[in-house]
Formats: structure tokens, C-alpha cells, sequence
């Protein structure tokens, strides 16, 4: 997958994310409840997080409900489903070890995202999901200031290689400063957004959920593997939640 950044189009292509086609139904019958499933000893659910092929897995990795979301890091919506929904999501139900959360990463705005992931995925497993949603947090103002670019600085940017463009954007956006400020060496995080090879590993999810055609936008859910019916608020996910036994 080539990533490219639509100089012209930047403004309108953050104003909204791509239409979430899902199929699932939240209001299927309600399955058994499953139980509670304690963490092993000294050990917290919450804490527990592993990178799995596609993304990063918080949780109990035999948990009954596994959720799946892909998302992408400037997409505003699947920003207001975490900010709504992260803290309820793992401390109700993650940490009974009833539910397993998985993100993966996908791609949808392109360069955007790429920047924004490369950074978000650089510090490796144990702050993967703290800076998840500290990046959501921010959100509104990394988009600010992404929208502030002028023609000269978009065109400028044309013809580059994906990485320089990454450099570029995360710049202009304040995420180097953002991720050095939790913990990720100025450094360490130019070498992130510099990595090819890590772009091109951290694109394969996307290419693969398009190719698979499991995924057209974001937010897009699965629990269970079966996809969810246009769920981008707490109150719909937790509704699933709820149905799947939790």
C-alpha cells in the first residue's frame, strides 16, 4: 500500500471518517453470562497486553468476548467513541476478565495515521494503550493543527517518500513533542517515523481487512469475530457488550 497525503482535499478528507458498512445486529438475543475470570496473582487485566498479528491486545487473551475495533487515529469519530468509552470499557468490563479489547491500527486518512501510528506504536507493548488514549485525548488539537497547513506547505510536501511525509505531518501536528513528553526520546521517535520497513509491517492489517473487504471505515467492531451493526457510541457497545454475556 502507497501512502500518499490528498494535498488539495486534507481539510475535507479529516472532517468525517469513512462510512462504517457493518452487518452484525446488537439486538440479537441475549447469549449466556459468562463469568468473571480472575487475573493471575499480582496481576492486573487491565495491565496485561500483548501484540498480537494485527494489533495489540489488552486483556485476558482466553476471555470469553473478544472485541476487535479498528480504528484510526484521526478519525474523529472512532476519537469520541474513546473518549467516551475506553475508561468504561476497561474498567467494567476488561478487568473482570470477561472481555479482551484488541485495537488495530487502519489506516484510513493515510499519512495522517501514518504518522500518528508510527509514533503511537513506538514506545512497543506496555505503553501501547495509555498513549491510545492519550492520542485520542488530544485529538481535536493534533487535527487543529494538521488544518493549518497552507498550499505552499501541502505542495511541498508532494512526490515525497512516506516517511519524510510522516516526519512532516507529525511535526506539524505536535505529536513529537506530545509522545517525548510520555516518555518517548525525541531521538527514538524520529527514528520511528523514519522506519520504512516498520510502516510497511504496520500497513499490512489494513491492507488485509480491505482486501478481506471486513472493513470500509471507522470505527469498525467485531466481538467475536461477527462485525457490529453501525456501533459508534458507549452506550451501543455496551449494549453489545451486554448481549454477548458480559
Amino acid at each position: 500500500m502507497k501512502f500518499v497525503i490528498a494535498l488539495a482535499a486534507l481539510p475535507l478528507a479529516l472532517a468525517a471518517c469513512s462510512k462504517n458498512d457493518s452487518t452484525g445486529n446488537v439486538d440479537a438475543p441475549a447469549a449466556a453470562p459468562v463469568a468473571a475470570a480472575a487475573a493471575p496473582a499480582g496481576q492486573s487485566w487491565t495491565e496485561t497486553v500483548v501484540k498480537t498479528p494485527e494489533g495489540y491486545l489488552m486483556g485476558n487473551p482466553n476471555a470469553a468476548i473478544k472485541l476487535v475495533e479498528y480504528g484510526a487515529r484521526s478519525c474523529p469519530t472512532c476519537g469520541s467513541f474513546a473518549r467516551e468509552a475506553y475508561k468504561p470499557l476497561t474498567e467494567k468490563y476488561v478487568s473482570t476478565g470477561k472481555v479482551s479489547f484488541e485495537f488495530r491500527d487502519f489506516l484510513v486518512h493515510g499519512a495522517p495515521d501514518v504518522a500518528l501510528t508510527l509514533l503511537g506504536q513506538c514506545g512497543g507493548v506496555a505503553p501501547f494503550f495509555p498513549l491510545l488514549e492519550q492520542m485520542y485525548g488530544n485529538q481535536i488539537a493534533f487535527l487543529d493543527k494538521l488544518q493549518t497547513m497552507t498550499p505552499d506547505q501541502q505542495k511541498a510536501l508532494a512526490n515525497q517518500p512516506p516517511t519524510v511525509v510522516a516526519t512532516k505531518l507529525a511535526e506539524q501536528m505536535g505529536a513529537i513533542d506530545f509522545v517525548k513528553q510520555r516518555g518517548i526520546p525525541e531521538a527514538k521517535a524520529r527514528a520511528c517515523l523514519a522506519d520504512q520497513k516498520q510502516l510497511e509491517v504496520m500497513a499490512k492489517p489494513t491492507e488485509n481487512a480491505m482486501q478481506a473487504g471486513t472493513v470500509t471505515g471507522t470505527p469498525t467492531f467485531l466481538i467475536n469475530d461477527k462485525k457490529l451493526d453501525q456501533v459508534v457510541s458507549w452506550d451501543q457497545m455496551e449494549k453489545a457488550l451486554k448481549a454477548a454475556g458480559a
